[in-house]
């Protein structure tokens, strides 16, 4: 607690060594930073800038890619400045802005990813009525209720978390916020906290990956019983939303599970397995989509061969 200006800071108790390493940290971090917004914003150029790509599954990619370089933007500023100060420290009003950004872009994530399945799903299920179904208004609805729905629902945990105040003030083994973590330094009743973050975790996280399973699972029965020439297709546009939503499944459930379980994890151990968390999802994302999307890989070499000539 600064007393000068009344403001409650909290410690992040998840760094090691950045005494030691901390300006390797930083430009580690930068470096992957820097790759991250190149790397995700050439391929949104490119979908933006080719008409064959302005299709409903390209479209969904770029705003999936988007959305990945603002989830990073909740993190990598702050990450940055704590490998260069003394102490790793936030205000209480700047961790529950984080915590706030850091749920609400995950959860666009899983419902940019149910998009895309969906889109899938009416393309090679009901091919006939895909261009009446994915109408360019619908596609418009879908991506504002992507970012709209998890913000307005995470609002109400932002303002629970306001009315909470911390009676501690050492946030242990994390190097960002979460509600959960704020929620465990408080000393009164956390009762309506905890029912607000299973409804959040079931209506942003299960719900959808449901409806994803449910429609890759029909898409599979549908391909099953088609043509070889059908079945390589379906392969060459599901694979890379697969590998994509099982990638940052594994990201998002090791993060549940970690701040749930009172797991004995080693400090540094703990320490890289966050520093992938946030890495992971936003480099694995442009080289899937970039190497596995042929349209978009093909787009990509003519690109570089360019650049090169240049």
């Amino acid at each position: 607690m600064d007393n000068r200006f009344n403001t409650t800071y909290l410690t992040l108790g998840g760094y090691v060594d950045v005494h030691k390493y901390g300006y390797f940290y930083f430009a580690f971090m930068l470096t992957t930073f820097i790759f991250i917004i190149s790397s995700n914003s050439v391929i949104v150029y490119l979908i933006c800038v080719h008409r064959s790509l302005h299709e409903p599954m390209y479209i969904f990619i770029a705003a999936l890619l988007m959305n990945s370089v603002l989830f990073c933007t909740t993190f990598y500023p702050k990450l940055l400045t704590d490998f260069l100060s003394e102490k790793q420290i936030i205000s209480y009003p700047l961790c529950i802005f984080q915590a706030f950004f850091h749920y609400s872009f995950g959860g666009s994530e899983f419902f940019l990813l149910t998009a895309m399945a969906f889109d899938r799903y009416v393309c090679i299920c009901k091919p006939l009525q895909y261009p009446t179904i994915m109408r360019t208004q619908t596609i418009k609805l879908i991506l504002v209720l992507a970012w709209l729905v998890p913000a307005c629902e995470l609002t109400a945990s932002a303002v629970l978390a306001t009315r909470l105040k911390p009676c501690q003030f050492f946030i242990h083994q994390k190097i960002y916020c979460d509600f959960y973590s704020l929620a465990k330094l408080t000393c009164g009743d956390t009762t309506s906290s905890k029912a607000l973050g299973l409804f959040l975790m079931t209506n942003l996280i299960f719900v959808p990956v449901v409806f994803i399973v449910f429609s890759y699972t029909k898409i599979l029965i549908i391909t099953f019983n088609g043509s070889r020439n059908e079945k390589q297709k379906a392969v060459q546009t599901c694979l890379p939303h697969l590998l994509v939503l099982i990638n940052f499944s594994i990201l998002s459930g090791y993060d549940i599970i970690k701040i749930r379980v009172k797991a004995s994890i080693p400090q540094r151990a703990n320490f890289i397995l966050y520093l992938l968390l946030i890495c992971c999802s936003s480099i694995f994302n442009p080289f899937i989509y970039g190497l596995k999307m042929k349209e978009i890989s093909k787009r990509l070499k003519t690109l570089l061969c360019q650049n090169n000539l240049d």
